[in-house]
C-alpha cells in the first residue's frame, strides 16, 4: 500500500471488482484505496503456494535421524538403516537457501543467507514446525549451538540466546574484519572462519561482550573450521587443509596442511582423521595423528559438489550440490564406499513446462515430472536420465522435446508419467539451446555454430534432420507462430525465418537489439524479447519482412526467458526472480508486480492463476498470480 504524506489512513472498501486476466477473480480483500499521485491503478501479487526441490548445502545427525536441507525446506530422513534413508517429513517452505544446520536435542537451529536463524521443533520428526525466528542483518552462512545460545557466523559472530526458542534475541556481537562463513565453539572460545581475514579466535566468556583473543592468517578463504584438543581444522578453498595449534588462543600459529584436489568446504574431525568435503573433488579423509604431516588416507568421489558434512556412527553424511544427501561407509578410512543416498527432486530446476496436472522440470542433467493437481503439496511422479545436459524443454502431446546441448535433440515418451523414457534423439553439429515444436516438425535453437535446425519428428523414435540455415550468431530461444520462426540470436537479435516451406527456410526479416537476446515469444503482431542484461524489447512483427522495435522495459537484471499470459509478460530475471509486465500498451510495458524467489529464476511457465518458476538450486516455486485493483476515491471522502 502506499501512504499518502498528508493522509495517512488507508482505507478498504467492501466490493467485489472482477478483472480480466485469464479467470483471475479479485475478491474484496484484493482492493485497495489508495491516493491520485500512483500512478499505476493496477498491481499483481504473487503469492507462494508451494514449492519442490532445491540444493542440500548442510546437513546434520542425531540419534536416527538425518536433517538435510533441500533448496528452502529442511527434509527429516530417519538413517537408522543408512542403506536406505526414508523420508519422515519437512518443514514449509522458508524465505531462502538454507546455508547452515545444527541439531541439540528438540530443536533443529537453520541459518539461511538472507533471513538468519530459525529454529524448528523436531519433537515430531514427521512435522517439523517452525517455533521462532531472528532475522540477523546480514549473510547468515553458519550456526554452532552450545547450551542456551547459538553462534552465528553472520558479518561477524552474532551470539543470539535461545533460552526461550519462541522468542530467540540477540545477546552480543562482534564483527570480524573479513566475511564470516563458518563456526565452532569449545570452551569459553568461538573459532570464527572468516574468508579471506583467516581464522578468528573470539573470547566469548562473557556472551554480552565477546572479543577477540587471536587470530592467524591464511593464504586461502577459510570455510569452514573444526576444534579438537589443541588444534583447529580448517578449510582454505583451493588452499586446502591446514591445521593451526590454537594451545595459545592468543598466538595461533598453523603447523601442517594437506593439499586437497578442489575447494576445500567443510571439515569435521573424529578420533586421527579430519573428513573434509571437497567439491569436486568428493570427500576426503586425513590422517591427523601427525598434526605436521597430514596425509590421505582415503577418499570417495561424490555425485555433485560435496558441501556440508557430518559424522555418526561409522558413517559420514555429505550434502552435495546436485547429488542431495550422500552416505558414505567409512568404517574403512582407505576405502570408503558408499551406503545410500536421498535426492530431493528435482535437484535443480533450470527450466519448466506445464501441461495438464504434470509439471515437466529439466535439472541439467535429466527430466522431472512433478505432479501439480494439488500446488501445495508436490510430488515427483517420474524421473528420466538424458544423456548430456538439458537445456530447455518443449511437451506436445505424449513427448518431451529436449534441448540438450551438445547432445542434440532428445525425445522422452512421457505417456506414463511415472516411467518416462528417451526413445529417440537427433545429433547435431552444434549446441541445441532451445526447441520449438510444429506440426510435424521441431524447430531448433543452436549455438556454436549459429543456426535455426528443422528436424522431422513425425516419427519420434527416428527423427531425421531435413534443414538448416545460419543465423550469424549463437541462437539461443526460437518459438514459431504461423509460417514463421523467430530466433533469440545472442548478438544479433531477433531473426525472423518464413517456414512456409520446411526443407528449405528463408530469413525474410531482423532486428538488432541493444543487448544479448536469449529468448522470444509472439503474441498477435509483436514479439516479445530477452534481451540479456536489464532488457524486454517488444518488437513489432505484422510485417515480418519489416519488423520494428515499438518499446522496451530495462528490468534492472539478466533475463532468462519470457513467458506470454493474455496482457502480460512473466519474465525470469535471475537476480529478483519473476517479475510481470503489463503489455497491454506494447509502446509502454511497465512492471506491476512480481516476486523474489531465493535462487537463480532461469524459467518461468504458466497456467490458469498459477506461474511455475524453475528457480536454479531454490527447485520448483509455484505462485498464484492475483490481480489488486487500486480505486481513487475523490478527495472529498479522503
Amino acid at each position: 500500500m502506499k501512504k499518502n504524506r498528508l493522509f495517512a489512513g488507508i482505507l478498504v472498501l467492501g466490493c467485489v471488482l472482477t478483472l480480466v486476466m485469464g479467470s483471475i477473480t479479485v475478491k474484496a480483500e484484493d482492493q485497495q484505496v489508495i491516493v491520485p499521485e500512483y500512478s499505476n491503478p493496477l498491481a499483481i501479487t504473487p503469492e507462494l503456494i508451494g514449492q519442490i526441490g532445491g540444493y542440500s548445502y548442510a546437513v546434520a545427525r542425531q540419534g536416527n535421524y538425518a536433517y538435510v536441507d533441500v533448496g528452502t525446506r529442511l527434509v527429516v530422513l530417519d538413517v537408522s538403516d543408512p542403506a536406505t534413508p526414508v523420508f519422515t517429513g519437512q518443514t514449509g517452505v522458508f524465505p531462502d537457501i538454507v546455508q547452515g544446520v545444527a541439531v541439540s536435542g528438540s530443536y533443529a537451529y537453520v541459518v539461511e543467507y538472507f533471513s538468519g536463524l530459525r529454529i524448528i521443533d523436531i519433537t515430531n520428526p514427521a512435522a517439523p514446525t517452525e517455533i521462532g525466528f531472528y532475522d540477523t542483518p546480514g549473510h547468515a552462512k553458519g550456526v554452532a549451538v552450545v547450551g542456551s545460545y547459538a553462534y552465528v557466523a553472520d558479518s561477524g559472530l552474532r551470539i543470539i540466546d535461545i533460552s526461550n526458542p519462541a522468542d530467540p534475541t540477540e545477546t552480543g556481537f562482534y564483527d570480524t574484519p573479513g566475511s564470516a562463513t563458518g563456526v565452532t565453539v569449545t570452551g569459553n572460545y568461538a573459532y570464527v572462519a572468516d574468508g579471506s581475514s583467516g581464522l578468528r579466535i573470539i573470547d566469548i566468556s562473557n556472551p554480552a561482550a565477546p572479543t577477540e583473543a587471536g587470530f592467524v592468517y591464511t593464504p586461502g578463504y577459510i570455510r569452514g573450521v573444526a576444534v579438537a584438543g589443541n588444534y583447529a581444522y580448517i578449510t582454505d578453498d583451493y588452499f586446502g587443509f591446514r591445521i593451526v595449534d590454537v594451545s595459545v588462543p592468543s598466538a595461533p600459529s598453523e603447523v601442517g596442511y594437506y593439499a586437497t584436489p578442489d575447494i576445500a568446504e567443510r571439515v569435521v574431525v573424529a578420533g586421527s582423521n579430519a573428513y573434509v568435503t571437497d567439491g569436486d573433488g568428493g570427500l576426503r579423509i586425513i590422517d591427523i595423528s601427525n598434526p605436521a604431516a597430514p596425509i590421505e588416507a582415503g577418499f570417495y568421489i561424490t555425485p555433485g559438489y560435496a558441501e556440508g558434512l557430518a559424522l555418526g556412527g561409522s558413517y559420514a553424511y555429505v550434502a552435495s550440490l546436485g547429488g542431495g544427501l550422500r552416505i558414505i561407509n567409512i568404517s574403512n578410512p582407505a576405502v570408503p564406499i558408499e551406503a545410500g543416498f536421498y535426492i530431493g527432486t528435482p535437484s535443480t530446476a533450470f527450466k519448466v513446462a506445464v501441461v495438464g496436472n504434470y509439471a515437466y522440470v529439466i535439472d541439467g542433467e535429466g527430466l522431472s515430472i512433478i505432479g501439480i493437481s494439488n500446488p501445495a503439496a508436490l510430488i515427483e511422479i517420474g524421473y528420466c536420465d538424458v544423456t548430456g545436459g538439458t537445456y530447455n524443454i518443449t511437451v506436445v502431446g505424449n513427448y518431451a522435446y529436449i534441448a540438450a546441448g551438445s547432445d542434440g535433440l532428445r525425445i522422452v515418451g512421457i505417456s506414463n508419467p511415472e516411467n518416462p523414457t528417451e526413445v529417440g534423439f537427433s545429433d547435431t553439429l552444434g549446441s541445441v539451446e532451445d526447441v520449438a515444436v510444429s506440426g510435424n516438425y521441431a524447430y531448433i535453437a543452436e549455438s556454436s555454430p549459429g543456426r535455426l535446425r528443422v528436424i522431422d519428428i513425425s516419427n519420434p523414435t527416428a527423427p531425421v534432420d531435413v534443414s538448416w540455415r545460419d543465423t550469424a550468431a549463437n541462437a539461443y530461444g526460437v518459438t514459431v507462430a504461423g509460417n514463421y520462426a523467430y530466433v533469440a540470436n545472442d548478438t544479433s537479435g531477433l531473426r525472423i525465418f518464413d517456414i512456409s516451406n520446411p526443407t528449405s527456410p528463408t530469413e525474410v526479416g531482423l532486428v538488432d537489439t541493444p543487448g544479448s537476446a536469449d529468448d522470444v515469444e509472439v503474441g498477435g503482431n509483436y514479439a516479445y524479447v530477452a534481451d540479456g542484461i536489464s532488457r524486454l524489447r517488444v518488437i513489432d512483427v505484422s510485417n515480418p519482412a519489416a519488423p520494428v522495435e515499438v518499446g522496451f522495459y530495462l528490468t534492472g537484471a539478466v533475463i532468462r526467458e519470457v513467458t506470454l499470459v493474455g496482457n502480460y509478460v512473466y519474465i525470469a530475471n535471475v537476480i529478483s526472480g519473476m517479475r510481470i509486465i503489463d503489455i497491454s500498451n506494447p509502446t509502454m510495458p511497465t512492471e506491476v508486480g512480481g516476486y523474489d524467489t531465493p535462487g537463480y529464476t532461469s524459467g518461468v511457465a504458466a497456467r490458469g492463476n498459477y506461474a511455475y518458476v524453475a528457480d536454479g538450486y531454490g527447485g520448483l516455486v509455484i505462485l498464484r498470480v492475483r490481480e489488486v485493483r487500486r480505486i481513487y476515491l475523490p478527495l472529498a471522502q479522503r
